[in-house]
């Protein structure tokens, strides 16, 4: 058994079976991944993927758990090569951090500035995506860390830190007739056109239960995946806009009047995920101080259980 065949395995897992992607992605051909792969099946003894003809259309039972023994060994494999950049290149590294669009826009740019000052020969990456998105990217090790409201703190394998809470407020424009509907009820919401996030999206589900427990249908006219466009959909009057506070700028949205609704719904809580097998280079532990001061490297190990 070679440590190229469990890379060739977990990139083939990774890419859904298509080996002529995951051959792609590993610079190699794709009859070599084939081949690497059967002569594995063939010293263990056992089938890891079911076939059809040269396609690879499942993956079997026992091929379920040897799939994952070696997402874990190369795991380890990664977090050997990440203890020898911490002692040999201190200085350098990447950082790849998942996150939403709200958090990425409103949140992470002072604490983004700050990292980069102190650690000007880091590459820093941010990849945007949904919260479903933001965790699997985690989970999978395509990002060292995760910044989401929700499903990042659903997974076994990934360790959640809450960095800060926050709630809602509605925009509206100068004149609108909410304004003169104090005090705001969730069911005079629910009779106004509606502009919000993806239910996917930033504590979108907690709003569609919070609706759905008092009996309220909302008339949610558009989503979208940025606070920006549900604010300029509400500037041309198409209805009012529900989105994070933290998305309301002061001076860049005066043509916007806000309104805290925060009495309305249920805080939410913004999380930091790492995977709890990963090894943190000392930059990590720097960006997730940085973002939250209250996790200092020696917290962020007691969570992990690192050295006790």
């Amino acid at each position: 058994m070679k440590l190229q065949q469990l890379r060739y395995l977990n990139e083939v897992a990774r890419q859904d079976l298509n080996i002529t992607n995951a051959a792609e992605v590993l610079y190699t051909s794709q009859p070599g991944v084939s081949k690497q792969i059967q002569l594995l099946e063939e010293e263990i003894g056992l089938q890891i993927f079911q076939r059809n003809g040269k396609r690879l259309t499942g993956i079997t039972e026992p091929g379920q758990q040897i799939l994952s023994l070696a997402a874990k060994v190369m795991q380890q494999v990664d977090n050997i090569k990440r203890v020898g950049d911490e002692f040999a290149h201190i200085e350098t590294g990447t950082l790849t951090i998942a996150t939403t669009h709200t958090q990425a826009r409103y949140t992470l740019p002072a604490a983004v500035k700050a990292f980069m000052t102190k650690y000007p020969q880091v590459k820093l990456n941010l990849h945007q995506g949904n919260p479903k998105q933001v965790a699997e990217q985690v989970a999978s090790g395509d990002a060292d860390m995760g910044i989401a409201t929700e499903y990042i703190s659903d997974l076994d394998n990934v360790l959640c830190l809450p960095c800060y809470q926050w709630n809602r407020c509605v925009v509206v424009p100068q004149g609108h007739p909410l304004l003169l509907d104090a005090p705001l009820t969730l069911k005079k919401l629910a009779s106004y056109p509606l502009i919000t996030y993806d239910f996917g999206f930033t504590g979108g589900s907690l709003v569609s239960k919070t609706f759905s427990d008092a009996g309220l249908s909302p008339n949610v006219v558009l989503t979208a995946i940025d606070a920006d466009v549900i604010k300029t959909y509400v500037s041309l009057g198409l209805g009012v806009g529900l989105l994070a506070n933290m998305a309301y700028d002061i001076e860049r949205d005066a043509n916007l009047v806000k309104v805290d609704v925060s009495h309305l719904f249920a805080d939410s809580t913004t999380y930091l995920g790492v995977r709890k097998d990963a090894f943190l280079r000392s930059y990590m532990y720097g960006f997730i101080e940085l973002l939250a001061p209250q996790f200092n490297q020696q917290a962020v190990n007691a969570a992990l259980k690192i050295g006790a």
